[in-house]
């Protein structure tokens, strides 16, 4: 029980998403698709990359070496997936893979957004916050410990980036604008833009919420924001906050909308949302939560209402969804 408590932050920090606007395009049967990007441990313990369609899962690799899917993005009728294969960032492209690293050092994908021909990705490598345009690297920062890129969103000509560097950072086209003072337990998770409003979560000392690079939403220390999405003026921010537990502070999920928690689940055992995503009038959440058997189990909730992605005789994570 002590190990599941002191690894679920890293799990949080890692489980980065990125979520974007986008057309409506149905199915079969009139409804949007919903992607969601994520991973499930095998039978022989092993983390494989994994993308749910509407329910239905796709293996993206094939379970020899850890792997997972942080962020997945829908552009006419391709689907990208951002993540990790062992030591190795990889973008998936309709489920092909491409490096983006050799392996020679640690790295991971984190975010991948798509604007016409054009593909980027956030992530790190070799411990630097790095940002890949069409598979071509440009480092954000120097090498350093916590130093990485973990949202990327493209509006108009300006390319921005969250993530961090000791400290929580938004970059726009390469510049860094600090969120936070220097401090190794500060970080940007997410950026979105809407209009000439730029949007960050993440999380400081006692803020989760930037605007425009000024603090918006104050809330009490050790709480999280992984994911915001703005849509027609309201804006929505997912996460974790605290619940004491047999004396151990674990993270209950979490989702605000202009600062007023929703209540999206009451008493899951160890949770966290990772992503959220506004498509009209409904309103789409992914994260997990560690059952008593202390599997994770992957989740998304439509409008409040919860659809187990997996069961608890699997473990299972989803980080991202999309919805088009």
């Amino acid at each position: 029980m002590k190990k599941i408590f002191r690894n679920i932050s890293l799990l949080i920090a890692i489980g980065i998403a990125i979520t974007v606007f986008a057309s409506c395009e149905k199915d079969n049967d009139g409804n949007p698709n919903v992607y969601v990007a994520g991973q499930i441990g095998n039978e022989n313990g092993v983390w494989v990359a994994m993308l749910w369609k509407n329910g239905v899962v796709q293996m993206l690799t094939d379970g020899t070496t850890n792997a997972s899917a942080h962020s997945v993005f829908v552009s006419g009728k391709d689907v990208y997936v951002a993540g990790s294969e062992g030591n190795i960032a990889k973008l998936w492209k309709n489920g092909i893979a491409q490096n983006l690293t050799d392996g020679t050092t640690s790295a991971n994908a984190y975010s991948v957004y798509v604007l016409g021909k054009n593909v980027y990705v956030a992530g790190s490598s070799n411990n630097r916050a790095v940002l890949w345009k069409n598979g071509i690297a440009q480092n954000l920062t120097e090498e350093g410990a916590f130093n990485m890129a973990t949202s990327v969103f493209v509006s108009g000509k300006d390319v921005y980036a969250a993530g961090s560097n000791n400290r929580a950072v938004l970059w726009k086209n390469g510049i860094a604008q600090n969120l936070t003072e220097e401090g190794e337990r500060e970080s940007a998770m997410s950026v979105f833009v809407s209009g000439k409003d730029v949007y960050v979560s993440g999380r400081g000392l006692r803020t989760i919420l930037w605007k425009n690079g000024i603090a918006q939403q104050m809330i009490e220390n050790g709480v999280m924001a992984t994911s915001v999405f703005v849509s027609n003026g309201d804006v929505y921010v997912a996460g974790c906050g605290n619940r004491w537990m047999n004396g151990y502070s674990v993270p209950v999920i979490k989702l605000w909308k202009n600062g007023i928690d929703q209540h999206l689940a009451d008493e899951i055992y160890i949770s966290t949302a990772t992503s959220v995503y506004v498509l009209g009038s409904d309103v789409y959440v992914t994260g997990y939560n560690i059952s008593e058997s202390e599997r994770f189990v992957a989740k998304l909730w439509k409008n409040g209402v919860l659809q187990n992605l997996t069961d608890e005789t699997q473990t299972a994570i989803a980080y991202s969804v999309f919805v088009k």
